[in-house]
C-alpha cells in the first residue's frame, strides 16, 4: 500500500469505529487501531473496561467487525492484540 492509500484506509476504519465507540464508552471502554496489515487485517486494542470484559468476543464479531466491514470491505479480518477475543 502506498502511504496515501494506507492513510485513507486508516481514516475510513477510524470513522467506522467512531460509530461504535459511544456504545463502548458508555460502559467505560474504548477501542483503538493498532495497525492495518498489508493483508488488510485490522488489529485493534481494547481499552478501559473492554480489556477484561467477557463479552469482548461477541462485541468483536457482532459489533466491531460488522461495523468496519460494512464501511470498509477491504478489511478481511479484525483481531484484538489484547483482551479475550
Amino acid at each position: 500500500m502506498t502511504e496515501t492509500t494506507e492513510h485513507t484506509l486508516y481514516q475510513r476504519v477510524d470513522q467506522a469505529l467512531d460509530d461504535i465507540r459511544p456504545h463502548l464508552q458508555g460502559d467505560g471502554g474504548n477501542i483503538e487501531i493498532v495497525e492495518i496489515t498489508e493483508q488488510h487485517e485490522l488489529r485493534i486494542r481494547w481499552m478501559g473496561t473492554c480489556e477484561s470484559c467477557n463479552m469482548s468476543t461477541m462485541t468483536m464479531r457482532a459489533g466491531v467487525e460488522q461495523a468496519v466491514r460494512a464501511k470498509v470491505p477491504e478489511i478481511i479480518r479484525v483481531v484484538a492484540v489484547n483482551g479475550l477475543s
